[in-house]
Formats: structure tokens, sequence, C-alpha cells
């Protein structure tokens, strides 16, 4: 059952459950992207015909000079931290038994914000190369968790 509280102070509340649902879609990039993770363990990027950037997660347009993209390329499991920050407070407010390293990952011009794992938080280090470890083939899903974590190259 579903209460929803007017409050004339402020906006007012809805209490209970919802029942809404969604369907989300990757667009086109997105998909082909998702889906060589998925099926070939491969992140791939697009490369703009024009000014030679490198997308990554794909784009079908540059953002730089609008340009349309057609071309993919594998731009391999390997990145270099750009920056990253260490966790040690969960996503629900608790403390964690041990630091969570998050840090994003520079692929091609653009890069993933993902999970590191196997480095202790005291080596981590700007500019350090790491490589991508994907989940076992037939547990693929199709999304970035395919990707369990990066770790040291």
């Amino acid at each position: 059952m579903t209460i929803f509280r007017h409050n004339s102070n402020g906006p007012g509340a809805m209490l209970g459950d919802l029942p809404v649902t969604s369907r989300y879609s990757f667009g086109l990039a997105g998909e082909r992207f998702f889906r060589a993770i998925k099926a070939e363990g491969r992140i791939l990027g697009s490369r703009c015909p024009e000014c030679d950037m490198v997308y990554v997660p794909g784009v079908i347009f540059c953002e730089r000079c609008l340009a349309g993209i057609e071309e993919w390329i594998d731009v391999g499991a390997v990145g270099e931290v750009h920056t990253f920050t260490v966790l040690n407070i969960g996503y629900d407010g608790s403390y964690l038994e041990e630091p969570e390293v998050i840090a994003y990952i520079k692929l091609g011009d653009g890069g993933l914000v993902h999970r590191i794992s196997g480095i202790d938080p005291e080596d981590m280090e700007i500019g350090m190369t790491v490589k991508a470890v994907f989940k076992p083939e037939d547990e693929r899903v199709g999304s970035i968790t395919d990707i369990l974590h990066f770790t040291k190259s």
C-alpha cells in the first residue's frame, strides 16, 4: 500500500512500494561496447575519422568535432590509473573490513571507473598500469560487472 503524505512546508513524501517498471537501453554504441565485453572479453572504443579521438566507452559521434563514428577498435584490457580513491565506508554507510580502491582507468582517450583489486591501497599510484580481469565467459551478462576488477599488469 502506498501512502502519500503532504507537507505544507515543503515537498511531500511517498511511503511504501511504488509499482514502477522501466527498461534501460544502452543505445547503439553502448550495446556494441557491452556485447564485446560479454561475448569476447574485449574492451572496444570508437575512433573519430576526423580528429582521431578514441572514445571508451564508444560513441556514435565525436563530441569534439561532431563527425559520425563507425570505426571500432580493440583498446586492449590494459589501462593507466588516472586517479583513484580509497573507500573505507561502504555504500550502506558501514565501515568496510578491508579498504576498497576505485579508480578512473584511462583507455584510449576515455576510460572506465572501476574497482581495483590485488593491490594494497598504500601501493596505488597515479600512472600505474592495470589490466581488466573478466568473469568467465559463461558467467557474463553484458554489463560493466562482467569486468570483475582491474589489477596490476
